[in-house]
Order: C-alpha cells, then structure tokens, then sequence
C-alpha cells in the first residue's frame, strides 16, 4: 500500500489535479458528476444477467454495469480535483456497490449455466473475463489516486476492494492457469494482454504480501511477452483497427506497467512493437475514417487513448506514429474523453501527452501487412484528397472473423463509399455456432463475387493462396507529362479460389489497380474452371444453383443506370463531397441494388438509415473470362470507362 503502486500522481498531488487544463479538460465530466450525485446508481440485476442465457440479450445487462462504473469513473475525477468529504462519500458509494455486486464477469462470457446450469452468477467459482478484470483495474486505480481520502473518511473500504479483489481476479488468475485466453488451446488473441494488464494493475496497487506481488508480476510479463511473440513481424493485426486498441494497445499499457514495475520488454518485443505502432496511422482514410475489417467500425464511436500511441512512437522513433497520434490533441476531446474508462482518463490527463503541440495526420502514400494480408494505398499521399483502397487477403478464421478474403474498400476524399459493414451490436449467437447466419459477417455482404451461387465459406482452409502487391507499376494515365508527376501506379493481386468450396474453380485471381494521375480504382476478375468428375468433387462443394455475382457494399444513395452507378455518401463530418462512379460492361452484366435497412445502433452510428449491396450478376458462365469494374469521382476530367 504505498503511493507510487502505479504511474500516476494520487490526490495528494494539488498541484496536478487543480491544475487549469486538467479542471477545463474535465469541466463537462465535473458538472455531470455533479448533477448524478444524490441521484440513484445505475443498477445491474439478476434478471438482466439472465437474459443473456434466455433470449441471447447481452446489452441490457452490460449498459447498466457501464453505466455504473462510468458514473464511477466520473465521482473519481471529480474527488481528485476537489477532494470534500462529500465527493469522495460519492466514490465510496460507488466502490461498495462494484464490491456488492455478485458477479464481475459480463453474463455472456460466464460458464455458469455450461457448469452448473444457473442463470444467476455462482459466487464460489469467480470467472475472469474482460469485465472482471476492469472491475479490479478501476478498483485498483482508485485505491492508489484516492488512498489517503478513502482512509480518512472511510475506514475499511481499501480492506474491502482488496478482499474481493483477491477473491474474484488476482487469486483465479494465480491458482488457475487454464484459462484459454492465455493461449491455452487456443490462439492468443486480444482479450489476454486486456485482461493481464488489468490483472497487473490489481496486484501492483492492491496485493499487499511483496512475494506474491512479484510472483504475479512475472507471469504477467510472460504473458505480455507471449502475446508481442504472437503479433507478425510486419506489425499487422488481422483483426483490424478497431480490436488493435484492445489487443496492441492494451498490451502497450500493460508494457508501461511492467516498466513502472521494473520489467522492460525484450528486444524481440520491442521490434514488435515498432512494427504494430505503424498500424493505426496505416488504416487511416481520412478524418475519423479508418479501414475496418473483422468486427470492427469505420468510424470509431469513441476517442481511443492516443496518448499511448504518441509515448510509445516517441520512445521507439516513428515519427509518422506520433504525428498521427498528435493530430488528434487539436480535436474535441484530445486531452480527455469522457467516455474511456479510469486508467485511460489517468493517462490521458498525466505525461506528455497534455502538452503534446497538434499536427496533422501523416496520411501515409502506401501501407503493407503480408502476414495478415492488408494492403492500403491513397493517390495523394499526404492529402485525404482523392481516392483510397484497401485489399483483404488472409483466410476465414481470422480473430472476430468476417468471411471476406479478397475483399475491396475505396474511400473518397476520406470518406468510405465501398464499404465494409462492420461491427454488429453482440448477442449470444454472435460467437456461437449461428455466427455465420449473420448478414454482416458472411461474404455475401462483403466485397467479394459469389461464385456459381456459392458463398465464401469459413474456415481457415478457405483462404487466399497468393497476396502480391507492386508499387510504382505502370498503369495508363501515370506519366503523362504534367508539371507535377503523380505517385506511380500501384497494384495488389490476391488469389481467391481456394476461399470457395465450387467444384471445378482452377483460379481465381482479383486484380486492383490505382491509377493516382486519372483518381481510378479498377477491380479485375479472372478465372478459369476445369471439368472435376463426380468424384473429385470436395465434400463442402456445393452444387451451383445460380450464375456469378459481383457484390460491392455501398454506403449512402445510389443512381442506378446501365453500366453505371453513382454513389453518393455525405456523413455528418463531411456533408459536401464528391460522388463515386462505378462503372462496367453493360452487356456482360444485369445490374441491381438491394438496399438493407439497418436497426443496429452500432451500424446505424457509422452508415446512418441504411446501406445499399450493388449486384451485378453474369449473364453467361464461361469457363474462363474477365470482369472489370472501375470507380472514380464524378467529375474527375476523365472519360468513365469499364
């Protein structure tokens, strides 16, 4: 119990917490905080956990449990800058309620009702999930930011915190050490440097017997090792963006704690973390716009904690990294968002990050992660000006695994226009046997052909056997002689037979080409079939039962006219844009846009009312051919050709 159990000034520490650009970061958080106090906490019930093993309802139960450890997180800040006995008695409040609460995992990652077959939490056998291990970071940051106030003015509770803490989450992740997110018969993945971090962050703040303190401490540097051990080298994720901040980024913090703690990373780590650093900035469009694939959102529905990228790029010398990082210092919520959770806010309001100057984002010409199959290349490196793309390669048993290898995104001036869904809202099915009878993760909402009637299947035996990718290829309208010379053209090739399980497909290469002097993307299909006898036919074939279709996912309003569609896409952050023509051969295809109503709030955040799916289905199956398609902004000064 001493004040420097984690890297952050406590209250004692006036100086820092009543400092002006702390008390004016946190202006809107403090009038909130106050406004809730003396009003009744948000209040998690057994009925709601039941839902999840009842009708598959998850949210219910999980919005009340954030709702409270927000209001939390909001007391905490506000007793740190002006800790009166009234404010802390609100955090003591608050702390009790986490303390009283039967159970700290989420009801959809419990094993209860598998175990036992009880829908209520089993408060003998603890299960340490993601939200138990928040639960016992929370605790353990407000222990350590507020100690001598809570000892003052409630006795016991620091007792308390540590007694259910031991129980729930420091005691199950010592004495077992099966669960599999340690990699134990199965792959590691986002969820064990998340929940080992949080771990950590509980030890060192709240286990008081200095052998078990360190004990603890090096298992959890195995497993932060384990983890960079598991990243490829080039740096990529294949579960994108959006669980790079739940996964690299929790590792990261989990990395500034086992410094803090006396444990730097080793050199093989380190040089997976200057390699994963480059990742975000690489996925940037434009604007808040980011490539998503796997279950992840185009436009993040939050302020992720940048201030860890930005220390990190400064200490292993990316400057792109930390130019990125810092373009988000000038925005709304650059210094603090509201909405991250305590360690987070702690962060964001200590370090350098508070006097981090703002830039620009370095909006990067060319990105490419083999090992994971993500390509990314803009024809004006520098500006979100112009065309973006991004192509999939991988297979179709990624981590949060969408059926989508071969996959295309072109965005516009930043914005996404072809799109890629992304994250649904979670339900019991979304990870069960059922995940693949949703619409957003199947391939025929991907940007991907549906071959002979037949579907990408999952699995990681329907993946991509060749992804290539050329920078400075010649393509028709680069090196034309202007007095600025554009980007030469750049080119990704990604074989995709082998993610269909159809009879007789020899090959089946997709071709995406960026021209930067003409803004053109063009997407060309070849292939070729062979004659398979019966008996050389996979058992997962299946029979087709329709001709090929081109699927292409486009966001906003779409025009509709023989061999062209106009795509036009004006979100809330940029509501006056260019339009995007797809263009193609007429008498190659039939045209039609089925329009999907969307009433998930986690889509409908991102796209709005609806998305629309452009069919272009053959009118004849050769055995071997060609299908082109070319976008480009409306507008462009270049004749729109297939």
């Amino acid at each position: 119990m001493t004040a420097a159990s984690l890297p952050a000034p406590d209250v004692s520490a006036r100086d820092h917490w009543a400092a002006g650009h702390v008390v004016s970061a946190l202006a809107p958080t403090l009038a909130r905080a106050d406004a809730e106090r003396g009003t009744p906490w948000p209040q998690p019930l057994a009925s709601h956990y039941a839902r999840f093993f009842r009708d598959g309802d998850r949210t219910v139960y999980e919005a009340q449990v954030a709702a409270r450890q927000a209001r939390l997180t909001r007391a905490t800040l506000a007793a740190l800058v002006d800790p009166r006995h009234g404010l802390v008695d609100e955090v003591v409040d608050g702390v009790l309620l986490l303390c009283e609460q039967s159970s700290w995992c989420w009801a959809s990652h419990d094993d209860t009702f598998e175990r036992f077959g009880r829908v209520t939490p089993t408060v003998t056998e603890p299960h340490l999930d993601l939200g138990a291990g928040e639960v016992a970071a929370q605790l353990a940051w407000i222990d350590h930011l507020l100690g001598p106030a809570l000892d003052e003015r409630a006795p016991g509770v620091r007792w308390r915190v540590r007694h259910e803490t031991q129980a729930r989450v420091l005691r199950p992740f010592t004495d077992r050490r099966d669960w599999w997110w340690l990699g134990v018969d199965h792959p590691i993945m986002n969820w064990s440097p998340w929940i080992q971090g949080n771990v950590l962050a509980a030890n060192l703040a709240l286990e008081d017997d200095p052998d078990r303190r360190a004990a603890t401490t090096a298992l959890v540097a195995e497993g932060i090792a384990a983890y960079w051990a598991s990243l490829p080298a080039d740096g990529g994720v294949d579960e994108g963006y959006h669980y790079w901040w739940h996964g690299a980024a929790r590792a990261l913090e989990a990395q500034d704690l086992l410094t803090f703690a006396g444990t730097d990373p080793a050199p093989e780590a380190l040089d997976r973390i200057r390699a994963t650093l480059a990742f975000p900035h690489a996925m940037h469009l434009g604007g808040s716009w980011y490539v998503n694939v796997a279950d992840g959102a185009a436009r993040p529905l939050a302020t992720w904690p940048w201030n860890v990228v930005h220390t990190w790029a400064q200490r292993v010398g990316d400057a792109a990294a930390a130019q990125h990082a810092a373009s988000y210092r000038g925005q709304p919520g650059g210094l603090f968002d509201e909405r991250a959770s305590l360690p987070r806010a702690v962060g964001l309001l200590s370090g350098s990050w508070v006097d981090a100057p703002a830039t620009a984002p370095p909006l990067v010409g060319r990105a490419t992660f083999p090992a994971t199959g993500i390509a990314v290349a803009r024809t004006a490196p520098g500006s979100t000006r112009g065309l973006a793309v991004s192509v999939k390669g991988g297979h179709n048993d990624e981590n949060h695994n969408h059926v989508d290898v071969g996959s295309v995104i072109v965005a516009l001036d930043g914005v996404p226009v072809v799109v890629d869904a992304g994250k649904p809202t979670y339900r019991a099915g979304t990870f069960g046997p059922d995940r693949y009878d949703l619409w957003v993760v199947r391939g025929d909402w991907h940007n991907v052909p549906r071959v002979r009637g037949v579907e990408q299947a999952p699995g990681p035996e329907f993946a991509a056997s060749a992804f290539e990718v050329s920078d400075g290829v010649a393509v028709a309208g680069v090196g034309a002689g202007t007095d600025t010379e554009p980007p030469a053209g750049w080119r990704a090739r990604v074989e995709l037979a082998g993610a269909y399980p159809v009879a007789g497909l020899e090959q089946w290469w997709r071709e995406v080409t960026l021209d930067p002097a003409v803004e053109a993307v063009t997407v060309e299909d070849s292939w070729r079939f062979t004659d398979a006898a019966p008996d050389a036919v996979p058992a997962r074939s299946v029979e087709p039962v329709a001709p090929t279709a081109w699927h292409w996912m486009l966001a906003g309003d779409v025009e509709l006219t023989p061999g062209r569609a106009v795509v036009r896409f004006a979100p809330d952050d940029a509501p006056a844009r260019r339009a995007l023509a797809i263009t193609w051969d007429p008498q190659a295809v039939d045209a039609a846009v089925d329009v999907r109503a969307l009433d998930d709030p986690e889509l409908t955040a991102v796209w709005g009312e609806h998305l629309n799916r452009l069919r272009l289905t053959a009118r004849a199956e050769a055995p071997s051919g060609q299908f082109r398609v070319t976008m480009r902004p409306t507008g462009s000064g270049s004749q729109e050709v297939a």
